[in-house]
């Protein structure tokens, strides 16, 4: 169970409060500006080390763990104030990361070929089951003072920080759908801790250690949010899974068609990329090639709807051999 000698020093932890908060607080949000410096540029630069480095200086999940803690204990003000530092946090990263895109050598940013974006931006399945892991693991290393080293894997594996990080740079980049993506995987993660998260210190003991039984009513709202938020999430997150299945099939489908309609000559096909009602191929080589009406009719059987062909050569030149 919990260590009831442990409770004062648990929750001086997870709550800003007492004669040092302002102190605490500040350095709450200067941490937060270093972990939005390091995830923004890192994830701009596609270095996943980087960002790794972000996850581990990132305070954000103490006051998330807070809230789980404060809803378990039944402590309706340190739920509102935790609440308000975790939305004043997620604000500040946004508008941090907006900010600090803007000053980037380089205003071309891929969000197709840089990993680092395009991870965050079409969360599945995986991703809640992942958080919900996460954090179920976070709570416990929380309630055990003894085992509160590892509470750095735990950071990043949550990674709250990362996917607001690219929140901001989509919206900078007005790239709407990147961001609601990444925002949405923001939101599995934070719901996903605070049900498994409260969970945890349910069955640790946390609520018993607290000794506030009369206080029930804030836990069972709290776990009612909890589980209806996580549960709404699944629509999202399953359609995410279906359409990104969806869409590597149509590439599979469409590379094969490129790939016949390419037989008999010298080219080769390099990508192919299914987008919507339009396929884009790359292909290279030298010399003629089938009409593109023929492959536009071979997509469209295969597809089962309507494409158009943008069809990309890169020509390679041939020299002749001459006999000795």
């Amino acid at each position: 169970g919990f260590n009831r000698d442990y409770l004062p020093e648990f929750e001086h932890k997870l709550h800003i409060a007492g004669p040092l908060a302002g102190r605490r607080l500040s350095n709450f949000f200067i941490l937060l500006l270093f972990s939005v410096i390091i995830g923004t540029y890192g994830i701009l630069s596609n270095s996943s080390a980087t960002v790794i480095g972000a996850m581990l200086v990132a305070p954000l999940m103490t006051p998330v763990i807070a809230t789980a803690a404060s809803v378990v204990m039944g402590s309706k003000p340190r739920v509102l104030r935790s609440l308000a530092l975790t939305l004043g946090g997620v604000i500040f990263v946004i508008i941090a990361s907006i900010l600090l895109s803007l000053f980037i050598p380089d205003k071309t940013i891929s969000f197709t070929h840089n990993e680092e974006i395009s991870s965050r931006t079409s969360p599945g399945l995986y991703a809640l089951l992942t958080a919900l892991g996460a954090g179920a693991a976070g709570a416990f290393i929380s309630c055990r003072d003894e085992i509160s080293d590892s509470i750095g894997g735990v950071a990043i594996a949550i990674a709250l920080v990362p996917p607001l990080c690219v929140v901001g740079i989509s919206l900078q980049a007005k790239m709407w759908d990147a961001a609601s993506g990444a925002f949405l995987l923001f939101l599995t993660n934070y719901f996903a801790t605070l049900l498994a998260g409260s969970l945890v210190m349910i069955l640790v003991g946390l609520d018993r250690a607290a000794g506030k039984p009369d206080q029930t009513r804030i836990r069972q709202v709290g776990f009612r949010v909890f589980i209806i938020s996580t549960i709404l999430l699944i629509i999202p997150l399953g359609w995410t899974a279906y359409t990104g299945l969806k869409h590597l099939k149509d590439n599979s489908i469409a590379t094969i068609e490129v790939e016949e309609w390419l037989e008999g000559t010298s080219y080769e096909v390099i990508s192919v990329y299914v987008n919507d009602e339009t396929v884009n191929a790359s292909v290279e080589g030298s010399g003629d090639l089938n009409s593109l009406e023929q492959l536009e009719d071979q997509l469209t059987l295969a597809l089962h709807h309507p494409v158009s062909v943008e069809l990309h050569l890169i020509l390679t030149l041939v020299e002749n051999a001459r006999s000795p």
